[in-house]
């Protein structure tokens, strides 16, 4: 069984994981401070850089205590971040997990989210043991709701009007994958 901080050193071409550092807070806020891309991923939107690195700081804050685990996207041979995956919810008894992505939209509609959210459910599946990884997805984020059924995903709940987003109520779609 591999060491889950491996999650952040995977690859398959042409993408590559990579540790977060707090070096990588200008890229992330590229991203993280669009209020297209930010509106439906649970992190608030970052509208200074300051703002981004403290959140960056955050996130490894809980890496480090070992609750959730991140992976900066990046293309091979190339150092620009395109997007963050995410693993948290750890259930290291029951052997469950949450996952979550996020891309610069840039880089959507080109089967980056799709091939991250394999390479991390392999690894969380095949090499960690884990027996169920779920994801949760604001109902219009058909984008992402497309990346998951594409790895095996199948929803499986519908909570009514979960997500308050900009004074609109919108439903949550709980999806999960099961290990075969």
């Amino acid at each position: 069984m591999e060491n889950i901080r491996d999650f952040s050193t995977l690859k398959n071409e042409p993408l590559c994981f990579m540790p977060m550092q707090d070096k990588d807070a200008a890229q992330i806020h590229e991203y993280a401070s669009d209020p297209v891309v930010s509106k439906f991923i649970g992190w608030p939107l970052m509208k200074t850089l300051q703002e981004t690195r403290d959140y960056v700081g955050v996130m490894m804050t809980r890496e480090s205590a070992g609750t959730h685990f991140y992976a900066n996207v990046a293309l091979c041979g190339e150092s620009k971040i395109i997007g963050t995956m995410m693993v948290f919810n750890l259930d290291w008894h029951a052997m469950t997990a949450e996952i979550g992505y996020v891309f610069h939209k840039s880089y959507w509609g080109k089967g980056y989210g799709a091939l991250s959210v394999k390479m991390t459910t392999d690894f969380m599946l095949e090499s960690m043991g884990f027996k169920v990884l779920f994801a949760n997805v604001v109902s219009a984020n058909i984008g992402s709701s497309r990346i998951l059924e594409k790895n095996g995903y199948v929803l499986v709940e519908r909570k009514e009007a979960a997500y308050q987003i900009e004074g609109e109520s919108f439903d949550q779609w709980c999806y999960e994958r099961r290990v075969k």
